[in-house]
This record gives C-alpha cells, structure tokens and sequence, in this order.
C-alpha cells in the first residue's frame, strides 16, 4: 500500500502511521507542524517514511504532494479540534475542517486514489441525544461550531463520492486517548489527569463531573483505520469508532487514580463552570463497525490508563 496521511505528525496520525510502517506501506506525512510534532515520526522516518510540511489549505501544494506519491489510500486526519477554539473562531475552524477536507478529497481523485479513510467526532456531530450509545442512523445535531464543521466535511465527502466516484469512508472517533497525547498540546483530558496526578495537582472539572465520555485507545483507532482501508469496499461509508461503554468524568477520574496507585480521595476534582458547546452524554453504538470492519474488542480502559500514564511520566520526566 502507498499511503497518504495527513495530520501524521500528530497524536493520532503518528500512531497510525507507524502502524502503517509496520505493515510494511510506503507512507507519506503531510502536516504543518503546527500541532505535530517531528519527533512524533522519527521511528517512522528511520524506516523510510516522508514528511512533507504543508497546510491542508493550501490546495495546489496538497494537490502537489498527492500527484508526485500516487498513493493508494488517503487518510485525512489533518484538522482543527479544539471546541473552544472553534466556537471563539467559527471561520478559522471551518477554514480547516472544510476547506481543508475539500481539498484533500480533490487531490486524492486527482491522484487517483482508491479511498480516502476520513477522521470525523462522534459526540461533537450527535449532540445531545435521548438514544445513548448513539447508532450511526441518529441525526446530527452538533452544538459545536467544530461539530457542524466535521459534519459538512463529512457531507463534502459524500459529494465526491457521488460526483467524482472517489470512495470516501469516513470513521466517528468517540473520544481518544493514548501514548504521544500531549498535556500541554492536545485537547484530551485524560492525558491531563494522567499530568495532574502525576504532579501532584487536582484534576480541573468543567461542569458536574457527570458528563459522559466514549474513551477509545488509541491502538484501537489505527485498528479501525486500517480495517477501513482494505481493498474490499465496507458496506456503509459511516462509522462509528469507540468502546460502547458510557463513562463519566468522576468515574474517568478515579480510574486514573487506581490506574496510578493512589487513592481516589486524594485525587479530587476542582469544579469549573461548563464550556459552551460541550454535550453532556456521549457514548457510541459501535456495532455496525465491528460487524463490518470485523475490529476486535476494544482495549479496556484500566489497560489504556496504564500506558498512557507511562508516556506521561516519560514527557514530564524529560521537561
């Protein structure tokens, strides 16, 4: 496979793309660096992979670096994530999640591709929801600028699967986590209570703690990403990736307690008020995609917290 990653520097993409080494695909990186980081692909680049340092938004440079590597299989995964951002910035975040996804989708037909594997949110596209774990079938109903933005890239998707016959899959991560999260970078807050109680610090809260999450490894999104990418055409063009299984923060909390060692009492939140924007359920009906992805039960979380812990007792040990 020749394989095309875009936003493979960072957290979730570098993951996948030494998944993608290790299968023994040739791969291309295209990433601004502006969230990524190099270091994030030295292994990978050790055994053959190419970075190319390039905004999505820039369409003749994307449709460039496409053309030159006539990859086999895009996956598009460049993107802007932070709801706060995209509410406070409703233009510069569709300005990369639209725009940006349109791009990319136009230069993989233009390079010939067989598919384009897209990364598109559960929780932010669904909203709030009376039907939990929320199937693919449910309407979207994002409260988000960053949700309404995955959404239309997602319907751009479908476009250039019925206008230009590019085979566009796309995959609704629940929420991610996992080696390579960055605490002062990424917006997953388990790697920031992973850092709080490592340091010492009691975990911030936005909100009652009661807010449920969907916490997917991220060993089992590159799992998902490569089960989307097999020759043979997936019945759906939609799917859901994450565990099922409903948590809340005060859980989640507690979990990385135990996953420490410590206490759960001595690890107690500080209580914020809520963020704009943010549902307060979010949990993902997965069926459809380990049915016909065939994906293997997910990593249990207790075993997730524990290597996410040991990569951020590495980071905070290096700063």
């Amino acid at each position: 496979m020749r394989a095309a990653v875009t936003g493979g520097a960072g957290f979730i993409g570098s993951n996948l793309v030494d998944g993608l080494v290790r299968s023994g695909a040739e791969v291309l990186v295209v990433d601004d660096l502006s969230t990524g980081k190099e270091a994030n692909l030295d292994s990978a680049r050790a055994a053959g992979a190419r970075l190319e340092k390039l905004d999505v938004r820039d369409a003749d440079a994307v449709t460039a670096a496409f053309t030159a590597f006539a990859p086999d299989v895009v996956f598009h995964l460049a993107a802007q994530i932070d709801v706060r951002v995209s509410m406070a910035e409703p233009a510069h975040d569709a300005a990369t999640n639209v725009l940006g996804s349109v791009n990319v989708f136009a230069a993989a037909a233009a390079a010939g591709a067989r598919r384009v594997v897209n990364t598109s949110t559960g929780g932010a596209i669904y909203g709030e929801t009376d039907v939990v774990p929320t199937p693919e079938t449910e309407p979207a109903r994002p409260l988000s600028a960053y949700g309404l933005s995955k959404r239309t890239a997602e319907e751009y998707g479908s476009w250039f699967r019925q206008a230009r016959g590019l085979d566009v899959v796309t995959l609704r991560y629940g929420n991610v986590y996992g080696p390579r999260q960055d605490p002062a970078g990424d917006a997953g807050v388990i790697a920031l209570f992973c850092d709080r109680i490592l340091t010492g610090r009691r975990p911030l809260v936005f909100g009652d703690g009661r807010q449920t999450r969907d916490y997917v490894f991220v060993g089992d999104i590159v799992a998902a990403n490569l089960a989307a990418a097999a020759a043979e055409a997936p019945a759906h063009d939609r799917y859901n990736v994450g565990t099922g299984t409903e948590v809340s923060v005060l859980e989640l909390i507690a979990a990385v307690a135990e996953a420490a060692g410590i206490d759960p009492a001595a690890f107690a939140p500080e209580l914020r008020p809520p963020r704009a924007g943010e549902v307060l359920r979010s949990c993902l009906d997965v069926s459809r995609a380990r049915a016909d992805l065939q994906l293997a039960a997910p990593t249990p979380l207790a075993d997730g917290l524990r290597q996410t812990l040991a990569w951020v007792r590495t980071i905070s040990a290096a700063r």
